[in-house]
Formats: structure tokens, C-alpha cells, sequence
């Protein structure tokens, strides 16, 4: 485990901790099978009504839920994703084992549950379009890729309104000008929901009391990423941040259980606790 950055608050006291959404890092993957329909189980056995995952689009336009552009790292293949076709794709196992699994494989074998999408690929535009249409999946998604271009572009070919997160741009400017008062601006110039954020990017704080109470005028939401120790994920959740993504979904089910607001979701066949 790596070991995270303290969380800083130094520019404003403390803010009141409100219920948060706990987001479980391409499901809960200890084995290493990430954005695998084992490691979605996984998150949702463990109380996760929110996943954050990935796609990619292979070569005859089928949205595939992974993370990496090349093969290599996860599974028993290797080279672009992209040179593949669907019915190829069927053969390549996560870790040996898991097969990649489309995003309409997702939303259909999980209707109680809702999605961050992290749109990787330019191609992926139009074919995620395609598939939450067609799946009415509006609100059980949230869009987010580090191009906010990609990002509105997905947004115009939605044919209803659809939450968004932040691209790399935006979030720029909103830590730059965010404390001359252009938070509200900047964020509606966008047409966001959230942004999503490390605790530090290229050593500078970016989660602090203040930012995060601007952004709250705003009305934004804002999930830090990617938290997989307890002592920030507490410390995170004192500061007043409305979300968690944490590869140790295990490690943030506990802490949030710990603050009376867990399970988030309900797996089929669970009563809500």
C-alpha cells in the first residue's frame, strides 16, 4: 500500500461531515482482477451502491468496461484493446480468468446500482452515448474523462440530461481561480455536477477546507481520489468531501459503516440494514 499524503486544511477550520458516497475503485479487485464482473460482485457483496469503472470502445464499436490502452497489464494478452473486435475481446481473460465485460453487460446485470464512468478513448464517445440511451441509463451514470472536450461531446449526444465531472481543464482552473470567486462560473460555463480530484497533483494541495467549501457553493460535488488508507479516508470525511474512491473497498466499507451510513446500496436478495 502506498502511503498517502496528509490531508490539508490549513487555509479553514474544519467543515460539518455530511453523508458521502463511498465509490469502489474498478470494483474490489485484492487479486488484481480490476473492472471484472468478479470484482464488481465483490463491491457489491460488501454494501457499494456506487462503482467508478472504465471504458473503451473495441475495434467494431462495442464499449468495453477496461482501464489500460494495451492488453498487457492485466490480462493473458497483450497489445491495443482498440485492434480487437468484439467476439476477439471473448477469449482475453483479466488475470487468466475473468473476461472483459461490455458496459451494457454492466448496466443490465445490475439495475439497482449506479456507475462513474471514466470515458478513455475518443471512439468511446459515441458508442457510450449509444448505450446509455438505449439502456435509459441517465441517472445511474456519471460521466467523467480527464478531457472535458471528450466529456461534452458525450454530453450533447445524450438525449437527457446527464451528470458530469470535471476534466483535467476545468479543474485547473477551478483550483487556480477558485479563490477569486470564480468557482460558481467556472463550473456552470461547464455545465458540471462534481469534480473529482487527488489529495495533491505534482505536490500541490488540492484538498483543503477552502476548496472544498467553494466548490460546495457552488453546488459541486467532490470526490478525492484514489484513498486506500483509514486514518485519510476518516480525516477526508471530517473535511466535508462528498466522496470516496478507494481501491480497498474493504478498508472504506468498514470506515463508513464506523459513521452509521453503510451499506450504500443493496445487493438482489439483501434487505437494506
Amino acid at each position: 500500500m502506498q502511503p498517502q499524503p496528509q490531508v490539508q486544511a490549513h487555509d479553514a477550520g474544519p467543515l460539518p461531515h455530511a453523508l458521502s458516497l463511498a465509490l469502489s475503485h474498478r470494483g474490489f479487485a485484492p487479486d488484481g482482477d480490476e473492472n471484472s464482473l468478479a470484482a464488481f460482485s465483490r463491491a457489491v457483496e460488501l454494501g457499494y451502491g456506487w462503482l467508478e469503472i472504465d471504458v473503451r470502445t473495441s475495434r467494431d464499436g462495442v464499449v468495453m468496461v477496461f482501464h489500460d490502452r494495451l492488453l498487457d497489464r492485466v490480462t493473458d494478452a497483450s497489445g491495443p484493446l482498440a485492434d480487437r473486435t468484439r467476439d476477439e475481446l471473448r477469449t482475453v481473460l483479466i488475470g487468466g480468468r475473468e473476461p472483459i465485460p461490455t458496459l451494457e453487460e454492466v448496466l443490465l446485470r445490475w439495475p439497482h446500482l449506479r456507475f462513474n464512468v471514466d470515458i478513455k478513448d475518443g471512439p468511446s464517445v459515441e458508442a457510450f452515448a449509444d448505450v446509455v440511451n438505449r439502456c435509459d441509463a441517465h441517472d445511474r451514470v456519471l460521466v467523467a474523462s480527464f478531457s472535458d472536450r471528450r466529456r461534452k461531446k458525450v454530453l450533447r449526444l445524450l438525449t437527457r440530461r446527464t451528470a458530469s465531472s470535471a476534466g483535467m481543464l476545468v479543474n485547473s482552473l477551478i483550483r487556480v481561480f477558485g479563490p477569486l470567486g470564480l468557482t460558481r462560473a467556472i463550473a456552470r460555463a461547464a455545465g458540471i455536477d462534481a469534480v473529482q480530484v487527488p489529495l495533491r497533483y505534482r505536490g500541490i494541495p488540492v484538498v483543503t477546507a477552502g476548496y472544498i467549501r467553494r466548490c460546495r457553493a457552488a453546488s459541486l460535488e467532490v470526490h478525492v481520489w484514489t484513498i486506500n488508507d483509514e486514518p485519510t479516508m476518516a480525516a477526508l470525511l471530517d473535511l466535508g468531501v462528498n466522496g470516496i474512491v478507494a481501491d480497498r473497498a474493504d478498508l472504506l466499507a468498514g470506515v463508513m459503516k464506523q459513521r452509521g451510513c453503510w451499506p450504500q446500496g443493496t445487493a438482489p436478495g439483501r434487505k437494506q440494514r
